[in-house]
């Protein structure tokens, strides 16, 4: 390992690109520290804790903290984010985006342009409704049209640099820049999540308790990371062969390949759906001061949150673990069914003259690849779902209240992977042994 790591360092190029990896991460985490102006952080902070919940727990998990400090980045990457999957979905309903994509590097280039444009409408509109929502309620202390506009700009602002970082981590660095900057965020909660859960099966305890509970916490951490490694590398591969012809006089093809699936071909994007859609209530009641109301409208808040999911003591309101379970598999299916067009997938593979063994080419290569496609969603949104819902028992029952969640896990451990692999391709070229090597 140590080895390898000096190897990265010889490199002068990659030297560079790493550097610059970490000198924008050190610009992310003071960017989380400078408040907005206009804004009374530690009030903010007050009303937070008296008002704290599912809705606003996992938006600051994403941000990294930034949100209970209402810092310029506040909002974080998260409009870029709703902005990417918005375009993703309009490709598929609207012709012309879908000509652009067709288009290859130019039209890639017009897509994104349009993705920025929709990232700042999207924070700017979220900055708006933040500021209007807590100026009400007396979050920002002698509110006026000044300091509501000063917040507005802040928070878009803040937003649209963090765009602006991760693209050009993609561009001079290593890995995906927003999926980094996002990464950086969640592990920057870490460290608050292990002392909450040191406080309360740790701390007071008697040396072997102590010792036992510590032990235990590491194992069922240590057992989500290999799961979640298994999932994301497990893949069903479908072999291809190629028959052989004629080009000019040269005899061509003949070779076999496989389609690799993806055993978790929607990625952690499902739990992201499903947990964003049952927040969005909460938040709008909480910005309306309707939070706490009575009724059959609490009462479905109320189930909404996970906060009530799976305690002994509330176990009318786990409804609401069932209605996010359907939801993950509900947008498993919808999101690989746009990602993953089967038709046309054996389309090409009948141009290019090959063929399943087995499987007459056209319709029946699509129907049998829909099938296996079904089957390995299934297993894939089962797995996503244990690693989501595990998380949601410990603090039901025992009371763990983490934030570091299942969809941690998978964000950051898909990033490492994918970061990791990148470095491995491009120390190969060099001739150099990486970290996958050993």
């Amino acid at each position: 390992m140590l080895e390898n790591l000096k190897n990265i360092f010889r490199v002068k190029e990659m030297r560079r690109k790493l550097l610059y990896v970490l000198w924008m991460i050190l610009v992310i985490r003071i960017g989380s520290q400078l408040p907005v102006p206009g804004v009374d952080s530690d009030f903010f902070k007050d009303w937070f804790k008296q008002n704290t919940g599912d809705a606003f727990n996992f938006f600051d998990a994403f941000t990294g903290g930034s949100f209970t400090q209402m810092s310029i980045f506040a909002l974080n990457i998260t409009p870029y984010i709703t902005s990417s999957i918005i375009m993703q979905l309009l490709t598929i309903a609207i012709p012309a985006l879908e000509e652009m994509q067709r288009d290859g590097e130019e039209g890639r280039k017009k897509i994104t342009a349009i993705t920025r444009y929709v990232t700042v409408g999207l924070a700017l509109f979220e900055s708006i409704a933040m500021a209007i929502g807590f100026g009400r309620q007396g979050l920002i202390p002698n509110m006026n049209f000044f300091k509501g506009f000063t917040v507005v700009v802040c928070l878009t602002a803040g937003s649209a640099m963090l765009m602006w970082i991760g693209e050009r981590i993609t561009e001079k660095g290593v890995g995906n820049g927003i999926s980094i900057v996002l990464t950086v965020n969640i592990v920057s909660r870490v460290p608050s999540d292990l002392t909450v859960l040191y406080e309360n099966f740790i701390k007071g305890k008697t040396i072997a308790k102590g010792m036992l509970a510590g032990l235990i916490i590491a194992a069922i951490i240590i057992a989500m990371v290999v799961f979640v490694l298994i999932l994301n590398g497990a893949e069903r591969r479908i072999p291809v062969q190629y028959s052989r012809k004629m080009v000019g006089r040269k005899l061509m093809g003949g070779q076999t390949t496989n389609i690799p699936l993806k055993v978790n071909t929607a990625g952690v994007i499902p739990v992201i759906f499903a947990s964003s859609i049952m927040s969005f209530p909460g938040v709008i009641a909480q910005m309306a001061g309707k939070a706490n109301s009575t009724g059959i409208g609490g009462e479905i808040l109320r189930g909404l949150s996970s906060n009530n999911w799976c305690n002994p003591s509330q176990l009318q309101y786990t409804w609401g673990l069932a209605v996010y379970i359907l939801l993950c598999v509900f947008f498993a299916y919808f999101y690989t069914s746009i990602t993953f067009n089967p038709l046309e997938v054996a389309d090409n593979i009948k141009k290019q003259g090959g063929f399943i063994p087995g499987i007459r080419p056209g319709k029946p290569t699509s129907d049998y690849l829909t099938k296996i496609l079904n089957y390995i969603i299934f297993i894939g949104v089962v797995g996503l779902i244990i690693v989501a819902v595990i998380p949601f028992f410990f603090n039901g029952v025992f009371g763990a209240n983490v934030s570091f969640g299942g969809t941690s896990i998978i964000i950051i451990v898909g990033v490492i992977l994918e970061t990791v692999k990148q470095i491995e391709s491009q120390m190969l070229v060099r001739n150099y042994k990486g970290f996958l090597n050993e």
